[in-house]
């Protein structure tokens, strides 16, 4: 049986999840977290290590530390959790697309290798993988960004940034490689999981009127009740919409140390001859 544990910070609004057989006690990481504070450039583990704690008290083994995409608004913990636990770090294998216009944008060297390599393994669409006695499918959601996918686990989506909760509405479009109309395409494609379906998703922002955070709902709910893409909304109303939208939305707080780190499957880039990384900050370009 599954066991969904989650871990929410506040600081991003992101949720990170330990998704665990009960069975056999293997379990996959979903979109984890490292504090990071913009002023100093300092990276910490608080987040990361109380998720590690957790899988270390219930004796749980990593098997799979998973990005359901790369992150533009928080910093994954993934190389650092599997340094600390063990398994396997992975993502879509659209990542190559990600890591191409980034690569270009953050002017890489030729060091900064663009075919998905920092990471342990790249699932290609509809691609399943075990979780002790569990399986998992991969199936890729573009629209957000190009290498977004979607993990089906028994009753369970873990949708990353595709869907928010209902009163919130849907992922942005306007990042490098995003699509909006490949966004609505995917989100359809989620909506022909039966309505009974768990839905976690990876953030949070708290829709007005709403006092406490949530990042659990239903296939269902989202259909009859996403103020943004319900079942209703037709492919040209979401686009419109989105695009008008999108159009007002502010670069992301996190957005050029997390994708830089983030493309890196948690590594830090290439030290230079003082032995520190460093993040570059393109001016005029995002």
């Amino acid at each position: 049986m599954l066991e969904v544990k989650s871990f929410f910070d506040e600081a991003t609004n992101n949720v990170s999840y330990v998704a665990a057989d009960s069975e056999t006690g293997k379990c996959a990481v979903f979109d984890s977290l490292l504090d990071y504070d913009a002023a100093s450039g300092r990276l910490t583990h608080e987040s990361a290590d109380q998720l590690i704690a957790y899988v270390k008290e219930n004796k749980l083994d990593v098997e799979w530390i998973i990005d359901t995409h790369v992150h533009a608004d928080h910093i994954t913990g993934a190389h650092y959790i599997k340094e600390q636990t063990g398994g396997k770090t992975a993502i879509g294998s659209n990542i190559t697309e990600v890591q191409k216009v980034f690569g270009k944008i953050f002017n890489e060297s030729q060091t900064f290798h663009t075919d998905g390599s920092q990471f342990d393994h790249l699932f290609n669409d509809d691609e399943t993988y075990k979780i002790g006695s569990l399986t998992g499918r991969a199936i890729h959601t573009p629209g957000h960004t190009s290498a977004c996918m979607v993990h089906h686990i028994e009753d369970a989506l873990f949708v990353g940034d595709t869907l928010f909760m209902p009163d919130f509405g849907t992922a942005r479009c306007d990042f490098p490689g995003g699509d909006v109309s490949r966004l609505y395409k995917s989100i359809q494609k989620i909506y022909e999981f039966p309505d009974e379906t768990r839905m976690f998703l990876c953030h949070d922002y708290k829709a007005p009127g709403r006092d406490e955070f949530a990042w659990e709902t239903t296939v269902g709910e989202q259909k009859r009740s996403n103020v943004q893409a319900n079942e209703n909304v037709s492919e040209e109303e979401f686009t419109a919409m989105r695009k008008a939208r999108d159009e007002k939305l502010g670069t992301p707080r996190l957005m050029v140390p997390s994708v830089q780190i983030n493309m890196r499957a948690g590594g830090l880039p290439e030290p230079e001859a003082n032995g520190a990384s460093y993040i570059k900050v393109p001016l005029n370009i995002l």
